[in-house]
């Protein structure tokens, strides 16, 4: 089988759909009949590194949207098996690619992207008429499919993998504990993009339930690691209620960091509403650290409904203050059942999608 596979960001790429869609790659090329795969990326941020053997890049089609089209019409008169499509506004790209060609595509859902109609009446058409589709979550899966009409045989469940070996318990870094001032404190903290389009990570919910905690746990301080254009109204409302010395603010954590920051905190939060998934609950878990989800996204998935961990219902704060009082009380630890999330199961899980939805392309 030869892959032609269409990416916003994968290799060299940042973020979490980056991180997800390089497993995709790495995965694909690990089953035994994939013979090679052309990647073509919307993006590059940087060189990408450790690419499979199998891949062949297309370093060009990441120059601007007119060098990504004259990639994309290249590849139309080359000969593949499959074509992957890592993001639904990518699909009528991945149809020009088809050029009348009877090709199976099979598309990727994360979240917010497909939880509604897009408004993109093309997209729309072709999200319905892929000959599979590949979900981050049953969440997601779930949203697509209400408003899609497409068939729940038709979407493949894909939760993103976890590398363990990246991360692994350790103490809390003495030197982030000298950089935040958190010297005999407990730590609650939530790592994501601060972004004014995106408020719905639960960190409002937290920062106007910290009186009540400290009320109960005068010891806890509340780290919101990250940055974006929608810090100083964060800054400004935590002002307002005076707990500055309670809400730290750490800015943009560098990937080098990131495994220390989880390894700072005695409980890792997120319980907001817009999560396709949450990569971060599994890298939270990966360093020992409880973690609290939403019953209101995809998150539940992450934390295989409450399996991994604590659930809460961001609109509820009583619900929410229950469940980090849980949280807190349990000792850190890597849970066995992490496991799984590996890669080992990620490859078997796309091995089986690619099974089912284009069994007639496989050797």
């Amino acid at each position: 089988m030869k892959i032609l596979a269409l990416v916003p960001e994968a290799h060299g790429g940042f973020g979490g759909i980056a991180v997800y869609n390089r497993d995709l790659i790495d995965a694909c090329c690990a089953l035994p009949y994939v013979q090679g795969l052309k990647l073509l990326p919307r993006h590059l941020r940087s060189t990408p590194e450790d690419l499979p053997a199998k891949v062949e890049i297309a370093f060009t089609a990441a120059a601007g949207l007119a060098a990504f089209t004259r990639q994309v019409a290249k590849a139309a008169i080359e000969h593949y098996d499959l074509i992957l499509c890592t993001h639904i506004y990518l699909l009528p790209y991945a149809r020009a690619a088809q050029l009348g060609r009877r090709v199976p595509i099979i598309g990727v859902i994360y979240g917010t992207e497909a939880w509604r109609p897009t408004g993109r009446l093309l997209v729309d058409r072709l999200s319905r008429s892929c000959d599979g589709l590949i979900s981050i979550s049953e969440f997601t899966s779930a949203r697509f499919r209400e408003w899609s009409g497409v068939a729940a045989g038709r979407v493949g469940i894909l939760p993103n993998a976890v590398h363990t070996e990246t991360y692994g318990s350790g103490p809390k870094p003495t030197h982030l504990i000298d950089r935040y001032d958190l010297a005999g404190k407990r730590v609650i903290m939530t790592l994501g993009r601060l972004d004014a389009r995106e408020r719905q990570k639960g960190i409002d919910e937290l920062i106007a339930l910290m009186p009540r905690l400290l009320a109960e746990m005068p010891d806890l301080v509340y780290l919101v690691a990250g940055d974006g254009d929608d810090q100083p109204r964060l800054a400004a409302k935590v002002a307002a209620a005076e707990l500055q010395p309670y809400v730290k603010f750490a800015g943009r954590i560098s990937e080098d960091e990131k495994a220390d920051h989880y390894r700072l905190c005695d409980v890792y939060s997120m319980a907001g509403r817009q999560e396709g998934f949450g990569f971060v609950f599994l890298e939270a878990l990966a360093t020992g650290a409880p973690v609290v989800a939403s019953v209101l996204d995809g998150s539940r998935d992450a934390v295989l409904d409450g399996k991994l961990g604590e659930l809460a219902n961001p609109d509820d704060p009583e619900s929410l203050r229950a469940a980090l009082v849980r949280a807190l009380a349990k000792p850190r630890g890597v849970p066995t059942l992490l496991d799984y999330f590996s890669f080992d199961h990620f490859v078997e899980r796309l091995d089986r999608i690619l099974t089912a939805f284009a069994p007639n392309n496989l050797p």
